[in-house]
Protein backbone atom coordinates (compact mmCIF):
# COMPACT_ATOMS: atom_id res chain seq x y z
CA UNK A 1 0.00 0.00 0.00
CA UNK A 2 1.20 3.53 -0.76
CA UNK A 3 3.05 5.29 2.07
CA UNK A 4 4.30 2.14 3.78
CA UNK A 5 3.14 0.83 7.11
CA UNK A 6 2.36 4.18 8.68
CA UNK A 7 0.30 5.32 5.73
CA UNK A 8 -1.43 1.95 5.74
CA UNK A 9 -2.19 2.28 9.43
CA UNK A 10 -3.30 5.87 9.10
CA UNK A 11 -5.59 5.09 6.16
CA UNK A 12 -8.22 3.63 8.51
CA UNK A 13 -9.07 7.26 9.28
CA UNK A 14 -10.04 8.03 5.72
CA UNK A 15 -13.67 8.08 4.62
CA UNK A 16 -14.97 9.12 1.24
CA UNK A 17 -18.03 11.24 0.53
CA UNK A 18 -20.34 8.23 0.13
CA UNK A 19 -21.08 5.79 2.92
CA UNK A 20 -20.20 2.67 0.99
CA UNK A 21 -17.03 3.78 -0.74
CA UNK A 22 -13.65 3.97 1.00
CA UNK A 23 -10.31 4.84 -0.53
CA UNK A 24 -6.68 4.73 0.53
CA UNK A 25 -5.72 7.45 -1.90
CA UNK A 26 -4.50 10.64 -0.22
CA UNK A 27 -5.56 12.88 -3.10
CA UNK A 28 -9.11 11.51 -3.00
CA UNK A 29 -9.24 12.22 0.71
CA UNK A 30 -8.21 15.84 0.27
CA UNK A 31 -10.58 16.25 -2.69
CA UNK A 32 -13.39 15.02 -0.45
CA UNK A 33 -12.54 17.69 2.12
CA UNK A 34 -12.43 20.32 -0.62
CA UNK A 35 -15.87 19.42 -1.99
CA UNK A 36 -17.38 19.59 1.47
CA UNK A 37 -15.81 22.94 2.15
CA UNK A 38 -16.84 24.49 -1.14
CA UNK A 39 -20.39 23.27 -0.73
CA UNK A 40 -20.62 24.86 2.69
CA UNK A 41 -18.99 28.23 2.32
CA UNK A 42 -20.51 29.06 -1.07
CA UNK A 43 -23.91 28.83 0.55
CA UNK A 44 -23.45 30.70 3.82
CA UNK A 45 -20.15 32.56 3.48
CA UNK A 46 -17.42 32.92 6.08
CA UNK A 47 -18.34 33.97 9.61
CA UNK A 48 -16.70 37.04 11.11
CA UNK A 49 -13.08 36.58 12.15
CA UNK A 50 -13.43 39.44 14.63
CA UNK A 51 -16.03 37.88 16.93
CA UNK A 52 -13.88 35.06 18.37
CA UNK A 53 -10.71 37.17 18.55
CA UNK A 54 -11.22 38.62 22.09
CA UNK A 55 -11.99 35.13 23.42
CA UNK A 56 -8.84 33.72 21.84
CA UNK A 57 -6.67 36.57 23.12
CA UNK A 58 -7.78 35.75 26.65
CA UNK A 59 -7.17 32.03 26.15
CA UNK A 60 -3.60 32.48 24.91
CA UNK A 61 -2.62 34.12 28.20
CA UNK A 62 -2.08 30.49 29.25
CA UNK A 63 0.56 30.19 26.50
CA UNK A 64 2.14 33.47 27.62
CA UNK A 65 2.46 31.99 31.13
CA UNK A 66 3.83 28.78 29.67
CA UNK A 67 6.64 30.66 27.92
CA UNK A 68 7.32 32.87 30.92
CA UNK A 69 7.76 29.96 33.31
CA UNK A 70 9.97 28.13 30.80
CA UNK A 71 12.40 31.04 30.89
CA UNK A 72 11.99 32.52 34.37
CA UNK A 73 14.77 30.45 36.00
CA UNK A 74 17.39 31.18 33.33
CA UNK A 75 18.65 34.45 34.79
CA UNK A 76 17.38 33.93 38.34
CA UNK A 77 18.81 30.49 39.18
CA UNK A 78 22.17 31.80 40.37
CA UNK A 79 20.82 34.42 42.78
CA UNK A 80 18.05 32.07 43.88
CA UNK A 81 20.58 29.36 44.76
CA UNK A 82 22.58 31.83 46.87
CA UNK A 83 19.49 33.00 48.79
CA UNK A 84 18.13 29.50 49.41
CA UNK A 85 21.49 27.93 50.23
CA UNK A 86 21.95 25.42 47.42
CA UNK A 87 24.60 27.31 45.44
CA UNK A 88 27.08 24.93 43.83
CA UNK A 89 24.75 21.93 44.01
CA UNK A 90 24.19 20.75 40.45
CA UNK A 91 21.57 18.28 41.70
CA UNK A 92 19.52 20.98 43.42
CA UNK A 93 19.73 23.31 40.43
CA UNK A 94 18.68 20.47 38.15
CA UNK A 95 15.72 19.69 40.39
CA UNK A 96 14.51 23.31 40.26
CA UNK A 97 14.31 22.96 36.47
CA UNK A 98 13.20 19.33 36.12
CA UNK A 99 10.52 19.38 38.85
CA UNK A 100 8.62 21.80 36.65
CA UNK A 101 8.86 19.31 33.74
CA UNK A 102 7.54 16.55 36.00
CA UNK A 103 4.58 18.71 36.95
CA UNK A 104 3.96 19.52 33.28
CA UNK A 105 3.78 15.80 32.51
CA UNK A 106 1.18 15.31 35.26
CA UNK A 107 -0.83 18.32 34.09
CA UNK A 108 -0.81 17.22 30.46
CA UNK A 109 -1.79 13.60 31.17
CA UNK A 110 -4.94 14.71 33.02
CA UNK A 111 -5.75 17.72 30.82
CA UNK A 112 -8.12 15.81 28.55
CA UNK A 113 -10.21 14.46 31.39
CA UNK A 114 -10.34 17.90 33.00
CA UNK A 115 -11.26 19.67 29.74
CA UNK A 116 -14.00 17.12 28.97
CA UNK A 117 -15.21 16.93 32.56
CA UNK A 118 -15.58 20.61 33.49
CA UNK A 119 -15.28 22.35 30.11
CA UNK A 120 -12.61 24.41 28.40
CA UNK A 121 -13.21 27.60 30.40
CA UNK A 122 -12.95 25.85 33.76
CA UNK A 123 -9.90 24.07 32.39
CA UNK A 124 -8.20 27.44 31.93
CA UNK A 125 -9.09 28.44 35.47
CA UNK A 126 -7.68 25.17 36.78
CA UNK A 127 -4.53 25.94 34.78
CA UNK A 128 -4.22 29.41 36.31
CA UNK A 129 -4.84 28.30 39.90
CA UNK A 130 -1.74 26.09 40.40
CA UNK A 131 0.36 28.70 38.59
CA UNK A 132 -0.75 31.36 41.07
CA UNK A 133 -0.23 29.06 44.06
CA UNK A 134 3.10 27.68 42.81
CA UNK A 135 4.56 31.04 41.80
CA UNK A 136 3.53 32.55 45.16
CA UNK A 137 5.16 29.67 47.03
CA UNK A 138 8.34 30.05 45.00
CA UNK A 139 8.45 33.80 45.51
CA UNK A 140 7.90 33.69 49.27
CA UNK A 141 9.94 30.62 50.23
CA UNK A 142 13.14 30.48 52.24
CA UNK A 143 13.78 26.76 51.66
CA UNK A 144 14.59 24.58 48.66
CA UNK A 145 11.81 22.13 49.50
CA UNK A 146 9.04 24.73 49.22
CA UNK A 147 10.64 26.05 46.04
CA UNK A 148 10.47 22.58 44.49
CA UNK A 149 6.85 22.16 45.57
CA UNK A 150 6.02 25.53 44.04
CA UNK A 151 7.75 24.55 40.80
CA UNK A 152 5.73 21.32 40.77
CA UNK A 153 2.46 23.29 41.03
CA UNK A 154 3.58 25.67 38.30
CA UNK A 155 4.49 22.71 36.10
CA UNK A 156 1.01 21.20 36.51
CA UNK A 157 -0.46 24.46 35.22
CA UNK A 158 2.06 24.50 32.36
CA UNK A 159 1.07 21.00 31.33
CA UNK A 160 -2.63 21.74 31.47
CA UNK A 161 -2.58 25.13 29.70
CA UNK A 162 -1.20 24.32 26.20
CA UNK A 163 -3.48 21.30 25.75
CA UNK A 164 -6.62 23.22 26.71
CA UNK A 165 -5.53 26.25 24.65
CA UNK A 166 -5.05 24.09 21.52
CA UNK A 167 -8.52 22.60 21.98
CA UNK A 168 -10.23 25.90 22.68
CA UNK A 169 -8.64 27.84 19.82
CA UNK A 170 -9.43 25.06 17.33
CA UNK A 171 -13.04 24.78 18.50
CA UNK A 172 -13.97 28.48 18.56
CA UNK A 173 -12.09 29.63 15.44
CA UNK A 174 -13.72 29.88 12.00
CA UNK A 175 -12.17 27.37 9.60
CA UNK A 176 -10.67 29.95 7.25
CA UNK A 177 -8.57 31.59 10.02
CA UNK A 178 -8.07 28.64 12.36
CA UNK A 179 -4.43 28.31 11.32
CA UNK A 180 -3.79 31.99 11.95
CA UNK A 181 -5.42 31.87 15.37
CA UNK A 182 -3.67 28.60 16.12
CA UNK A 183 -0.36 30.41 15.61
CA UNK A 184 -1.28 32.87 18.35
CA UNK A 185 -0.42 30.30 21.00
CA UNK A 186 3.17 30.05 19.73
CA UNK A 187 3.48 33.83 19.45
CA UNK A 188 2.22 34.21 23.02
CA UNK A 189 4.79 31.63 24.17
CA UNK A 190 7.53 33.67 22.47
CA UNK A 191 6.35 36.83 24.21
CA UNK A 192 6.38 34.93 27.49
CA UNK A 193 9.98 33.81 26.95
CA UNK A 194 11.07 37.33 26.01
CA UNK A 195 9.19 38.74 28.98
CA UNK A 196 10.98 36.37 31.35
CA UNK A 197 14.31 37.42 29.83
CA UNK A 198 13.62 41.14 30.21
CA UNK A 199 12.18 40.84 33.72
CA UNK A 200 15.12 38.68 34.81
CA UNK A 201 17.89 41.04 33.67
CA UNK A 202 18.24 42.84 37.07
CA UNK A 203 18.35 39.50 38.95
CA UNK A 204 22.16 39.23 38.88
CA UNK A 205 22.69 42.68 40.40
CA UNK A 206 19.62 43.23 42.61
CA UNK A 207 19.27 41.14 45.78
CA UNK A 208 15.96 39.32 45.96
CA UNK A 209 14.88 40.34 42.45
CA UNK A 210 14.25 36.69 41.58
CA UNK A 211 11.29 36.82 43.97
CA UNK A 212 9.81 39.72 41.99
CA UNK A 213 10.12 37.62 38.83
CA UNK A 214 7.90 34.95 40.34
CA UNK A 215 5.42 37.43 41.85
CA UNK A 216 4.97 39.12 38.46
CA UNK A 217 3.76 35.88 36.88
CA UNK A 218 0.76 35.74 39.23
CA UNK A 219 -0.72 38.86 37.57
CA UNK A 220 -1.45 37.40 34.10
CA UNK A 221 -2.53 34.13 35.75
CA UNK A 222 -5.12 36.02 37.81
CA UNK A 223 -6.22 37.98 34.73
CA UNK A 224 -6.73 34.70 32.84
CA UNK A 225 -8.77 33.20 35.67
CA UNK A 226 -11.07 36.24 35.83
CA UNK A 227 -11.46 37.16 32.14
CA UNK A 228 -12.06 33.61 30.89
CA UNK A 229 -15.29 33.71 32.92
CA UNK A 230 -16.61 36.29 30.41
CA UNK A 231 -15.51 34.30 27.35
CA UNK A 232 -17.58 31.84 25.36
CA UNK A 233 -17.48 28.17 26.24
CA UNK A 234 -16.57 25.81 23.40
CA UNK A 235 -19.79 25.07 21.46
CA UNK A 236 -18.40 21.63 20.60
CA UNK A 237 -18.14 20.74 24.29
CA UNK A 238 -21.64 22.07 24.99
CA UNK A 239 -23.15 20.02 22.14
CA UNK A 240 -21.41 16.91 23.46
CA UNK A 241 -23.04 17.61 26.80
CA UNK A 242 -26.44 18.01 25.20
CA UNK A 243 -26.66 21.69 26.14
CA UNK A 244 -27.85 22.81 22.71
CA UNK A 245 -29.52 26.06 23.79
CA UNK A 246 -26.36 27.31 25.48
CA UNK A 247 -24.26 26.16 22.51
CA UNK A 248 -26.45 28.29 20.24
CA UNK A 249 -25.93 31.32 22.48
CA UNK A 250 -22.16 30.85 22.45
CA UNK A 251 -22.12 30.32 18.66
CA UNK A 252 -23.98 33.58 18.18
CA UNK A 253 -21.23 35.35 20.14
CA UNK A 254 -18.51 33.62 18.14
CA UNK A 255 -19.95 33.47 14.60
CA UNK A 256 -23.08 35.62 14.31
CA UNK A 257 -26.74 34.60 14.29
CA UNK A 258 -26.83 33.59 10.59
CA UNK A 259 -24.35 30.75 11.17
CA UNK A 260 -25.81 29.25 14.32
CA UNK A 261 -28.34 26.74 12.94
CA UNK A 262 -26.01 25.33 10.33
CA UNK A 263 -23.13 25.03 12.82
CA UNK A 264 -25.34 23.25 15.36
CA UNK A 265 -26.57 20.83 12.70
CA UNK A 266 -23.01 20.03 11.65
CA UNK A 267 -21.79 19.56 15.23
CA UNK A 268 -24.74 17.33 16.04
CA UNK A 269 -23.70 14.93 13.28
CA UNK A 270 -20.39 14.19 14.99
CA UNK A 271 -20.77 15.27 18.61
CA UNK A 272 -24.19 14.10 19.79
CA UNK A 273 -24.31 10.86 21.75
CA UNK A 274 -20.54 10.66 21.83
CA UNK A 275 -20.36 9.47 25.41
CA UNK A 276 -17.22 11.50 25.99
CA UNK A 277 -16.78 10.27 29.54
CA UNK A 278 -16.51 6.68 28.36
CA UNK A 279 -13.31 7.23 26.39
CA UNK A 280 -10.66 5.10 28.04
CA UNK A 281 -6.88 4.93 27.70
CA UNK A 282 -7.18 1.47 26.17
CA UNK A 283 -9.24 2.80 23.28
CA UNK A 284 -6.51 5.34 22.52
CA UNK A 285 -3.59 2.96 23.00
CA UNK A 286 -4.82 -0.09 21.11
CA UNK A 287 -8.40 0.57 19.97
CA UNK A 288 -9.72 1.89 16.68
CA UNK A 289 -8.24 5.34 17.35
CA UNK A 290 -4.73 4.05 18.01
CA UNK A 291 -3.37 4.92 14.55
CA UNK A 292 -4.22 8.62 14.66
CA UNK A 293 -3.06 8.88 18.30
CA UNK A 294 0.20 7.21 17.28
CA UNK A 295 0.58 9.73 14.46
CA UNK A 296 0.12 12.61 16.92
CA UNK A 297 2.52 11.17 19.49
CA UNK A 298 5.12 10.46 16.81
CA UNK A 299 4.83 14.01 15.46
CA UNK A 300 5.42 15.49 18.91
CA UNK A 301 8.30 13.04 19.48
CA UNK A 302 9.98 14.08 16.21
CA UNK A 303 9.48 17.73 17.16
CA UNK A 304 11.53 17.15 20.30
CA UNK A 305 14.03 14.69 18.81
CA UNK A 306 14.91 17.32 16.23
CA UNK A 307 16.86 18.90 19.10
CA UNK A 308 15.02 22.17 19.62
CA UNK A 309 15.53 22.36 23.38
CA UNK A 310 19.18 21.33 23.07
CA UNK A 311 19.75 24.06 20.47
CA UNK A 312 18.07 26.62 22.73
CA UNK A 313 20.18 25.40 25.65
CA UNK A 314 23.43 25.42 23.69
CA UNK A 315 22.79 28.73 21.90
CA UNK A 316 24.33 30.78 24.74
CA UNK A 317 27.58 28.79 24.45
CA UNK A 318 27.63 29.24 20.67
CA UNK A 319 27.17 33.00 20.94
CA UNK A 320 29.65 33.25 23.80
CA UNK A 321 32.36 31.76 21.57
CA UNK A 322 31.48 34.44 19.03
CA UNK A 323 31.98 37.12 21.68
CA UNK A 324 28.27 37.87 22.13
CA UNK A 325 27.05 38.33 25.76
CA UNK A 326 24.46 35.82 26.93
CA UNK A 327 21.72 38.44 27.40
CA UNK A 328 22.21 39.69 23.85
CA UNK A 329 22.32 36.13 22.54
CA UNK A 330 19.09 35.17 24.27
CA UNK A 331 17.44 38.32 22.99
CA UNK A 332 18.53 37.54 19.40
CA UNK A 333 17.19 33.99 19.64
CA UNK A 334 13.92 35.25 21.16
CA UNK A 335 13.42 37.86 18.44
CA UNK A 336 14.11 35.34 15.66
CA UNK A 337 11.68 32.89 17.27
CA UNK A 338 9.00 35.56 17.52
CA UNK A 339 9.61 36.74 13.94
CA UNK A 340 9.26 33.21 12.57
CA UNK A 341 6.07 32.66 14.56
CA UNK A 342 4.53 35.84 13.12
CA UNK A 343 5.48 34.76 9.59
CA UNK A 344 3.90 31.35 10.28
CA UNK A 345 0.73 33.11 11.41
CA UNK A 346 0.52 34.90 8.06
CA UNK A 347 1.24 31.77 5.99
CA UNK A 348 -0.69 29.13 7.94
CA UNK A 349 -4.02 29.60 6.16
CA UNK A 350 -2.39 30.38 2.82
CA UNK A 351 0.18 27.66 2.28
CA UNK A 352 -1.35 25.12 4.68
CA UNK A 353 -0.06 23.06 7.59
CA UNK A 354 1.63 20.27 5.63
CA UNK A 355 3.77 22.51 3.40
CA UNK A 356 4.97 24.57 6.36
CA UNK A 357 5.78 21.46 8.39
CA UNK A 358 7.85 19.91 5.60
CA UNK A 359 9.64 23.20 4.90
CA UNK A 360 10.26 23.73 8.61
CA UNK A 361 11.87 20.33 9.19
CA UNK A 362 13.92 20.69 5.99
CA UNK A 363 15.18 24.08 7.17
CA UNK A 364 16.09 22.60 10.54
CA UNK A 365 18.00 19.79 8.81
CA UNK A 366 19.98 22.35 6.81
CA UNK A 367 20.67 24.38 9.96
CA UNK A 368 21.94 21.36 11.90
CA UNK A 369 24.01 20.49 8.82
CA UNK A 370 25.70 23.88 9.20
CA UNK A 371 26.46 23.02 12.82
CA UNK A 372 27.98 19.69 11.75
CA UNK A 373 30.12 21.55 9.21
CA UNK A 374 31.18 24.09 11.84
CA UNK A 375 32.38 21.25 14.08
CA UNK A 376 34.56 19.82 11.31
CA UNK A 377 38.33 20.19 11.54
CA UNK A 378 38.78 21.37 7.94
CA UNK A 379 36.66 24.53 8.37
CA UNK A 380 38.70 27.75 8.90
CA UNK A 381 38.34 29.26 12.37
CA UNK A 382 36.77 32.50 11.13
CA UNK A 383 34.09 30.51 9.27
CA UNK A 384 33.23 28.38 12.31
CA UNK A 385 31.66 31.31 14.13
CA UNK A 386 29.53 32.32 11.16
CA UNK A 387 28.37 28.76 10.58
CA UNK A 388 27.60 28.18 14.27
CA UNK A 389 25.76 31.43 14.88
CA UNK A 390 24.05 31.35 11.48
CA UNK A 391 23.08 27.70 11.95
CA UNK A 392 21.59 28.40 15.37
CA UNK A 393 19.50 31.36 14.18
CA UNK A 394 18.39 29.52 11.02
CA UNK A 395 17.36 26.53 13.12
CA UNK A 396 15.26 28.65 15.49
CA UNK A 397 13.67 30.47 12.53
CA UNK A 398 12.84 27.23 10.72
CA UNK A 399 11.40 25.69 13.89
CA UNK A 400 9.15 28.66 14.56
CA UNK A 401 7.79 28.55 10.98
CA UNK A 402 6.21 25.12 11.35
CA UNK A 403 7.54 22.50 13.75
CA UNK A 404 6.82 24.79 16.70
CA UNK A 405 3.22 25.99 16.17
CA UNK A 406 1.73 23.34 13.88
CA UNK A 407 1.74 19.99 15.75
CA UNK A 408 -0.67 21.05 18.52
CA UNK A 409 -2.91 22.84 15.99
CA UNK A 410 -2.94 19.96 13.51
CA UNK A 411 -3.73 17.37 16.15
CA UNK A 412 -6.57 19.41 17.61
CA UNK A 413 -8.00 19.47 14.07
CA UNK A 414 -7.64 15.81 13.04
CA UNK A 415 -8.71 14.09 16.27
CA UNK A 416 -12.42 13.15 16.24
CA UNK A 417 -14.50 15.25 18.61
CA UNK A 418 -15.26 12.31 20.88
CA UNK A 419 -11.58 11.72 21.73
CA UNK A 420 -10.08 15.14 20.94
CA UNK A 421 -9.34 16.30 24.48
CA UNK A 422 -8.07 12.97 25.81
CA UNK A 423 -6.02 12.16 22.71
CA UNK A 424 -4.40 15.60 22.93
CA UNK A 425 -3.61 14.89 26.57
CA UNK A 426 -1.89 11.62 25.69
CA UNK A 427 0.15 13.20 22.89
CA UNK A 428 1.17 16.15 25.07
CA UNK A 429 2.29 13.71 27.76
CA UNK A 430 4.46 11.96 25.15
CA UNK A 431 5.85 15.38 24.23
CA UNK A 432 6.92 16.06 27.82
CA UNK A 433 8.52 12.62 28.22
CA UNK A 434 10.65 13.08 25.08
CA UNK A 435 11.39 16.67 26.11
CA UNK A 436 12.70 15.42 29.46
CA UNK A 437 14.80 12.63 27.88
CA UNK A 438 16.43 14.97 25.35
CA UNK A 439 17.28 17.42 28.13
CA UNK A 440 18.66 14.62 30.27
CA UNK A 441 20.80 13.00 27.57
CA UNK A 442 21.99 16.00 25.57
CA UNK A 443 25.02 17.02 27.67
CA UNK A 444 26.29 13.44 28.23
CA UNK A 445 25.97 12.77 24.50
CA UNK A 446 27.73 16.03 23.70
CA UNK A 447 30.57 15.08 26.03
CA UNK A 448 31.03 11.50 24.80
CA UNK A 449 30.14 11.83 21.10
CA UNK A 450 31.05 15.44 20.33
CA UNK A 451 28.95 18.17 18.70
CA UNK A 452 29.44 16.87 15.17
CA UNK A 453 27.77 13.51 15.81
CA UNK A 454 25.08 14.96 18.09
CA UNK A 455 24.02 17.53 15.50
CA UNK A 456 24.17 14.87 12.79
CA UNK A 457 21.69 12.81 14.86
CA UNK A 458 19.39 15.81 15.13
CA UNK A 459 19.64 16.37 11.37
CA UNK A 460 18.71 12.72 10.82
CA UNK A 461 15.58 13.08 12.94
CA UNK A 462 14.64 16.26 11.01
CA UNK A 463 14.89 14.39 7.70
CA UNK A 464 12.92 11.49 9.16
CA UNK A 465 10.25 14.00 10.17
CA UNK A 466 10.09 15.30 6.57
CA UNK A 467 9.39 11.79 5.26
CA UNK A 468 6.91 11.06 8.06
CA UNK A 469 4.93 14.27 7.50
CA UNK A 470 4.95 13.87 3.71
CA UNK A 471 3.52 10.34 3.91
CA UNK A 472 1.10 10.68 6.81
CA UNK A 473 0.00 14.26 7.46
CA UNK A 474 -3.38 15.49 6.24
CA UNK A 475 -3.91 19.03 4.97
CA UNK A 476 -6.63 20.71 7.03
CA UNK A 477 -6.39 24.27 5.70
CA UNK A 478 -9.80 25.88 5.38
CA UNK A 479 -11.79 22.83 6.51
CA UNK A 480 -14.27 22.85 9.37
CA UNK A 481 -13.69 20.36 12.17
CA UNK A 482 -16.80 18.46 11.08
CA UNK A 483 -15.56 18.15 7.49
CA UNK A 484 -12.21 16.89 8.70
CA UNK A 485 -13.82 14.38 11.03
CA UNK A 486 -16.17 13.03 8.35
CA UNK A 487 -13.24 12.56 5.99
CA UNK A 488 -11.00 10.89 8.57
CA UNK A 489 -13.54 9.07 10.73
CA UNK A 490 -12.78 5.38 11.37
CA UNK A 491 -15.10 3.22 9.32
CA UNK A 492 -15.88 0.91 12.26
Amino acid sequence: MRGGRLADAYSMYKRASTKDHFTDDYEDREANLGRLQNGVWKEIGNPSWKRPLPHILVAIISSLLFGYHLGVVNDTLESMSLDLGFSGSILAEGLVVSTCLGGAFLGSIFSGWIADGVGRRRGFQLCALPMIIGASMSAATSTLGVMLLGRLFVGIGMGLGPAVAALYVAEVSPAFVRGTYGSFTQIATCFGLLGALLVGIPAKDTVGWWRVCFWISTIPAAILAVLIEFCAESPHWLVKRGRIDLAEEELEKLMGASHVKYAIAEMSKTDKGDEVDNVRFGELLYGRHFKVVFFGSALFALQQLSGINAVFYFSSTVFKKAGVPSDTANTCVGIVNLTGSIIAMVLMDRLGRKVLLIGSFLGMAVATGLQVTAASSFVPSFAVLYLSVGGTLLYVLAFSLGAGPIPSLLLSEIFPGRIRAKAMALCMAAHWVINFLVGLLFLPMLEHLGPQIVYAIFAGFCLLAVVFVKKNAVETKGKTLQEIEFALLPSH
